[in-house]
């Protein structure tokens, strides 16, 4: 630059020839030539090409590039898979180079953004942000939608999920009492958006009208709930950022479960290794060391929410209750009432002039038409019933699910002349006796080869006899012997004729 403006200054201040210029400055008369003919001072260079070791895997990256930019954005791969793979074909460069090729390629296919946002803090203890999102998993064989609910620690950024099948109420309440469990406390405030369990209604400004089950879920956790303004994400981002983050190193890496719960036992564990392996974002610590630093700044964590929705529900005359195309037995008695449903987050829990009647665990369906219903039930809710009906024993549904020991002892008796019967009678005495102590007497009269209603009864009896207390080996020894005297007789005869 400097040599150009020297040319230049020979040539118009002080007139020197180009031929003279040509001689100081060393360069060719054309160069001289050229430089003056410029109408501008800026000289112009071509791009500089450097080789590269991308260069033989370009191609294969912007296919990559295109296809993961086509694909669901929960189902697209990080830059750090496609930088493995592209190691796997045998590139031998940094993930550095990967993600400055593909930060060009993507600023050249789209504009760039005009938005600007506000950076946020928070203190120890202060807030957590909460969110739902969709991904899949294989349980049992069959790849489910599931809805996991992400809570994050805005100080500490430790962060808990939780897999349920829906996201109404029983599953909220359980999802923050998990999560506050793990965290061992709970903070002053927790960060939402609109979302229908938590706000019926938006009003003007940062008012809103809250659910009543979601208030009473606050008030018994004592924080405070603050919802963001109607498309404005940033105002979590925290927790926004988690789900596309932890979409990549959770879910396209699980593995099969057999269960749902045993899936939530998978992530609480992954969970907590990932806190001793990510470091925080502003500090030199890892999430772990800022957990527990949060830690003493959050309120202990109180007794669960009991967090149900509580339906009504009017028992059929086979004794069954209807939730979500399922059906659950009841006990015979109350057939043709209403009875109070609360539906929990696994559990369904029965109850009738404010006693619990009946508990099963919840069953969940895919949501196909094509899949049939299922019937739970608890055999002990039809005694009753088989008390007046005992034929029903051969062929009634809850019937198929006895005990071994019983269906052992029922293909004894039902052969012979009222079998089914006797049999009803053995299965009434689980109404009146703990029914662990009924099989124990079962089992030991099929073991006698002969068993009868009498022959269990008598074995019953004896297992709830206490047991006879062991006689001393050594009797107690006397070492003061007590003196007969009938004065003492005299006192008490004195004391009762003076009263």
């Amino acid at each position: 630059m400097s040599l150009l403006n020297v040319i230049r200054r020979w040539s118009q201040r002080e007139g020197l020839s180009q031929r003279e210029i040509a001689r100081r400055t060393g360069l060719s008369r054309n160069t001289v030539r050229k430089y003056l003919a410029q109408d501008t001072i800026d000289p112009v260079y071509k791009p500089r090409q450097s080789p590269s070791l991308l260069d033989d895997y370009k191609e294969t990256l912007i296919t990559w590039l295109h296809r993961e930019r086509n694909r669901r954005r929960k189902e697209r791969r990080t830059l750090k898979q496609l930088h493995a793979d592209l190691v796997s074909l045998g590139f031998a460069g940094s993930y550095d180079r990967v993600a400055a090729f593909a930060r060009q390629w993507r600023a050249e296919q789209q504009q760039p953004t005009r938005k600007s946002y506000i950076p946020l803090t928070f203190a120890p203890g202060e807030a957590f942000q909460f969110d739902w999102s969709e991904d899949w998993a294989v349980i049992a064989g069959v790849r489910c939608k599931l809805q996991i609910a992400h809570i994050r620690l805005c100080y500490s950024r430790a962060f808990f999920l939780v897999a349920y099948r829906g996201q109404s109420h029983e599953f909220l309440f359980d999802a923050h009492a998990q999560a506050f469990r793990a965290f061992g406390g709970v903070p002053e405030r927790g960060i939402y958006d609109n979302m229908k369990t938590a706000v019926d209604a938006l009003l003007r400004g940062k008012q809103r009208a809250v659910n009543r089950r979601f208030q009473a879920m606050t008030n018994h956790y004592v924080f405070e709930a603050d919802f963001c303004n109607p498309a404005a994400g940033w105002e979590k981002g925290q927790v926004e950022k988690q789900v596309r983050d932890l979409r990549h190193d959770i879910w396209q890496e699980a593995p099969t479960f057999d269960s749902l719960a045993d899936l939530n036992h998978w992530l609480t564990l992954r969970c907590q290794a990932l806190w001793v392996q990510k470091q925080h974002p502003e500090k030199p610590i890892t999430l772990a060391e800022g957990l527990a630093e949060e830690q003493r700044h959050l309120m202990p964590m109180p007794i669960p929410f009991d967090g149900y929705i509580e339906l009504s529900k009017r028992v059929s005359a086979t004794c069954l209750i209807q939730f979500e195309r399922n059906r659950y037995s009841v006990p015979a008695n109350f057939a043709h009432h209403v009875v109070s449903l609360h539906v929990y987050a696994e559990r369904l829990v029965v109850l009738a002039e404010g006693h619990i009647i009946a508990e099963h665990t919840r069953v969940f369906l895919r949501h196909d038409n094509r899949v049939p219903a299922k019937t739970v039930y608890d055999w002990r809710h039809y005694l009753g019933v088989l008390q007046r009906k005992p034929g029903a024993l051969r062929n009634g549904a809850p019937f198929a699910e006895l005990p071994d020991c019983f269906r052992r002892l029922q293909a004894h008796l039902l052969k012979q002349p009222r079998g089914d019967r006797e049999m009803a009678d053995i299965l009434a005495l689980v109404l009146s006796h703990p029914q662990d102590l009924v099989e124990k007497a079962v089992e030991a009269s099929l073991a006698n080869g002969h068993p009868s209603h009498s022959q269990i009864l008598n074995g019953l009896g004896r297992l709830q006899t206490p047991p006879t207390p062991k006689p001393l080996a050594k009797a107690p020894e006397v070492r003061t012997e007590p003196l007969a005297s009938t004065a003492h007789f005299d006192q008490l005869r004195e004391k009762a004729d003076v009263y």
